[in-house]
């Protein structure tokens, strides 16, 4: 005994302390905790807290399908109504070709209405006068006035590739 206690005399101190302060934890940890069943008093309160939560819960989400319906209401309706234009166009484009009248400019009278029924208030812009890209002279056939870009035909004979 003394040989062990002469060779891991200092071991076995350290562990002893270790195990001692160890106890001293559990044990406060242990008396810190109210007696009884752990959680007792949050037990008693904690279904009516989930009552209420499940409610609010409930009630947003009714909230919530209520907007997603009428925005689904609202998008059917203007579907249905660009349908109906559609239709009255066409019948209109038909009728337009049956008296042999050209169906495009009808459309375009049409479609000028309906611009000018949605946007009465609306100032026509007038375009400014473009001046043209190159000069009148231009002829990319004859290879004058383009610059200094010329085409040339490639080489005949087989390719130099390889």
């Amino acid at each position: 005994v003394g040989s062990v206690l002469s060779s891991y005399g200092w071991y076995i101190l350290l562990a002893a302390v270790a195990v001692y302060l160890l106890v001293q934890k559990v044990s406060r940890s242990l008396a810190a905790r109210p007696s009884g069943r752990p959680g007792a008093a949050e037990a008693a309160e904690e279904p009516d807290v989930v009552v209420r939560r499940q409610e609010a819960l409930a009630a947003a989400r009714l909230r919530m399908q209520e907007e997603l319906n009428a925005q689904a209401e609202r998008y059917k309706e203007k579907q249905r109504q660009l349908e109906e234009e559609k239709r009255r166009q066409k019948i209109a484009m038909w009728e337009s070709m049956q008296e042999g009248k050209s169906y495009k400019g009808n459309l375009k009278l049409n479609q000028q209405e309906a611009e000018s029924g949605a946007s009465a208030s609306a100032v026509p812009k007038s375009k400014p006068n473009k001046k043209p890209l190159r000069g009148g002279g231009y002829n990319p056939l004859s290879g004058e006035g383009g610059g200094t870009c010329s085409w040339r035909p490639g080489r005949r004979g087989p390719s130099a590739g390889g």
